[in-house]
């Protein structure tokens, strides 16, 4: 079963995956790792320049999944007709379900899969997570690595025994007293999964990852049937910061469409750039990012707005035709500036990533 087990990532076009595509291939070179991009026929020129530098950069050829596959059409333009010319949205993404989600689920079959997902250490969310039992995702840039469904099983209070267990096997003895005490603690109101999680990983994130390891032996996920795994042995934690280093360094550099360009409004000067890879009309884009495709990208804007018809637009309630008018472009930059001044002072970024907030299954959790 053992060699059976497929380790795959996917490749958006973004920063994260990119870089974690970078980052393993460097640093744990014994892992045969396929990689796939799910293309819609709508990304930017920048994505598939990115797709051709990390080909170059791992060796290999990154497989293009694409849906409709027999249809003359782009995969987007072939479900946007099978759907009535109705655009996608953040409450009906059904470009996210037909464009990625099901080619990646056609891709690995019910072969049991490691799918290795780019979520940053300075993130707070957990992505898409396939329902089907074969496919287990990993997280390499986080302090835990496991996926939610596990943690839960693992730290379910019916499991404290069996976890107690495994500790005492892993962990050592002038920490015994001090771990066992928080697994023997029980989940309550007012000791959350989430603490327990945190603290158990402060004590120690190789003997937690060795303790779930061995847990997984008692319940059917991939990694049930291996002998080992390199990864439980790893402490990094990337952040934004380390992703950025590593796509320069390596030299398959940042796409280009992360980068600030600097506008003027009033005297002012301020700066827009994308906050994410995807389709050049994605609907989860803040309206600066439509400003920036505007005054950056005209024709993919001019595309984009031949979508809007029969009453359906990206935007709520505002039209892209409406967006480019003098007035409300001067009104969007103004925002941009009051955004950028109010978070000068913050960690965060001027500019957010918008699936890192609003992704439950969307096109990029699983691929970014």
């Amino acid at each position: 079963m053992e060699n059976k087990i497929r380790h795959v990532l996917g490749i958006s076009g973004g920063k994260d995956s990119a870089a974690l595509a970078i980052y393993l291939k460097d640093k744990y070179p014994q892992l045969n790792i396929e990689y796939y991009f799910c293309d819609t026929g709508k990304e930017l020129d920048e994505t598939y320049m990115l797709i051709k530098n990390l080909e170059v950069y791992i060796g290999k050829t990154i497989t293009r999944l694409e849906a409709g596959k027999y249809s003359h059409e782009p995969p987007f333009d072939h479900f946007l007709k099978l759907y009535g010319g109705y655009l996608p949205s953040s409450n009906s993404r059904w470009c996210t379900r037909k464009l990625k989600l099901e080619p990646f689920e056609r891709f690995v079959g019910d072969d049991p899969v490691i799918s290795y997902v780019g979520i940053r250490g300075d993130e707070d969310r957990e992505g898409y997570i396939s329902k089907k039992p074969n496919i287990q995702s990993i997280f390499p840039f986080r302090k835990n690595i496991w996926s939610e469904d596990v943690i839960n099983k693992a730290l379910k209070n019916d499991n404290i025994l069996v976890l107690a267990n495994l500790y005492e096997k892993h962990v050592d003895k002038a920490m015994t007293k001090r771990v066992l005490e928080i697994v023997n603690e029980p989940i309550s109101s007012n000791f959350p999964q989430t603490d327990k999680l945190n603290t158990l990983l402060d004590l120690g994130i190789n003997v937690f990852n060795k303790v779930v390891f061995d847990f997984l032996k008692t319940i059917q996920y991939p990694l049930s049937y291996v002998n080992d795994f390199l990864l439980l042995d790893n402490e990094d934690i990337l952040v934004r910061d380390d992703i950025f280093r590593i796509l320069r360094e390596s030299g398959v550099g940042v796409p280009k469409y992360y980068e600030k360009v600097e506008f003027e409004i009033n005297g002012k000067k301020g700066e827009y750039a994308r906050s994410r890879s995807g389709c050049f009309f994605c609907f989860f884009q803040q309206k600066i990012e439509w400003v920036w495709l505007y005054e950056q990208h005209p024709d993919k804007f001019k595309m984009a707005m031949e979508y809007e018809k029969d009453g359906y637009s990206w935007i709520q309630n505002e039209r892209l035709k409406d967006i480019i008018k003098p007035e409300r472009k001067r009104q969007i930059k103004e925002e941009q500036l009051k955004h950028a001044a109010r978070n000068i002072n913050k960690k965060s970024p001027y500019l957010l990533d918008i699936l890192d907030e609003a992704e439950g299954e969307g096109c990029a959790a699983c691929f970014i």
